[in-house]
């Protein structure tokens, strides 16, 4: 169906409202509008309702978000939104009741802390934050990989290649994220189990990425989990510290669930 036609005005309203959407999952807007080179006084008009960017601005927007220019038009949950290939009838009871509704109670929304042997250097250890969040039945993961990793790699490390999304659903003791970087360059499979903590808020698993038997490194790791929740005073600090670490220098708890010095069977 064609969209109708619209005013200059809700033009810009349309744009607003679907760029305020797409932003949610950022910490902030100043660190968003970085991302994307925009002036982030003219990133607040665009917000607002009050401007919308030139064609090649525009171009930037729609290829850092995955999305293409109908945000003028439509809502954003509308867009791209073709057929769904879990939720069909050779899958759906398989894997399309446990990616949706995964209970709030059982793995909440919010900032994570998490932490991992590295895959490419034996004597250290990964740490970052990622963020779950919820949009319908379906809940969903977002993070950034440190660029270290991938010059490693030989991979570049603008934000856009260092981005990577997951989805995530539900076992029955815990829960499995399939997690995978733009144009699936690279993935990972990912299963966290609840441990017992003071506030409840641990989880521990393992993470196994898309490298063949070939490949340097380790394929296969343990996994910590912590939720932050969405204090910024707690998040942000996290944030910061991320990137390759010590043994010694791990949350204590983190070391202890990740077992060092215990093989990974």
């Amino acid at each position: 169906m064609t969209p109708p036609m619209r005013s200059p005005a809700e033009l810009r309203s349309m744009f607003g409202a679907n760029l305020r959407k797409l932003a949610e999952n950022y910490v902030s807007i100043s660190d968003l509008s970085r991302q994307l080179g925009i002036n982030r006084t003219q990133f607040n008009r665009y917000l607002a309702g009050d401007s919308f960017p030139r064609p090649d601005v525009l171009a930037r927007i729609c290829h850092f978000f995955g999305v293409d220019a109908r945000v003028l038009l439509e809502p954003v949950s509308q867009i791209n939104s073709g057929p769904d290939p879990i939720n069909n009838s050779f899958l759906r009871e398989f894997l399309g009741t446990g990616i949706r509704n995964v209970p709030e109670a059982d793995f909440p929304s919010g900032f994570y802390r998490f932490a991992r042997h590295s895959f490419l250097e034996r004597d250290k250890f990964v740490t970052g934050v990622v963020y779950i969040s919820r949009e319908g039945e379906n809940t969903f993961l977002r993070g950034f990989e440190h660029a270290k990793s991938l010059r490693l790699q030989g991979l570049p490390t603008s934000p856009a290649a260092r981005e990577y999304r997951g989805i995530v659903s539900r076992q029955e003791n815990g829960v499995t994220m399939v997690v995978t970087r733009r144009n699936a360059l690279t993935g990972s499979f990912n299963y966290l189990t609840r441990v017992a903590s003071f506030e409840n808020n641990f989880w521990v698993g393992y993470v196994t990425r898309t490298a063949p038997e070939s490949s340097a490194g380790i394929r296969v790791t343990r996994l910590s989990y912590e939720h932050l929740g969405r204090d910024l005073s707690v998040v942000l600090p996290a944030a910061r510290a991320s990137g390759f670490a010590d043994k010694d220098s791990l949350a204590p708890y983190h070391r202890q669930l990740l077992q060092p010095e215990a093989p990974f069977l």
